[in-house]
């Protein structure tokens, strides 16, 4: 896996500290800082997510697809799958993640909550590298609740959801 990414602030961007990053499948992610008013000319403007921000959303992805691929493979009719993070980060350089609270909400036609509280087992137990490595220094903690839904049809017969 590869990623290169170049602080766009010298090209006049609006920000001081704006960065670009382009990933290795060839994807365009922008990433600023918070402003800082004590030091304007220090601060980002905040155009874009900060990098903490998306290593907490990355986290989200990777984990919520887990979650659908082992529902999925289990032949359960999952028709959605949402999860909520809230994170706690330390007070001191390094700030890093000390707690994180997944809630996942899944939508799906007779979808046991055994089996989703499984899925989330598994894939912080074993398939989530990023909850893994954060899970080295944040306690993880997660919540789950399953909406039943009728009348649509299944996510892969979904135009929308193409």
């Amino acid at each position: 896996m590869e990623c290169t990414v170049a602080w766009s602030g010298p090209l006049g961007l609006g920000s001081g500290m704006g960065f670009v990053a382009r990933t290795g499948s060839g994807h365009v992610v922008a990433m600023d800082g918070a402003p800082d008013a004590a030091r304007p000319e220090l601060g980002g403007a905040n155009l874009a997510p900060r990098p903490m921000e998306l290593l907490l959303a990355g986290t989200g992805g990777c984990t919520a697809y887990d979650v659908v691929l082992i529902l999925r493979r289990g032949r359960h009719d999952v028709r959605g799958c949402q999860v909520q993070l809230k994170a706690v980060r330390a007070d001191t350089d390094p700030k890093v993640f000390t707690q994180i609270h997944m809630h996942f909400v899944v939508q799906g036609r007779g979808v046991p909550a055994q089996a989703v509280q499984r899925a989330i087992e598994l894939s912080h137990d074993k398939y989530c590298s990023a909850s893994v490595m954060l899970g080295k220094t944040a306690q993880i903690t997660t919540s789950f609740e399953v909406v039943e839904v009728d009348g649509l049809p299944p996510a892969s017969a979904n135009p929308a959801a193409a």
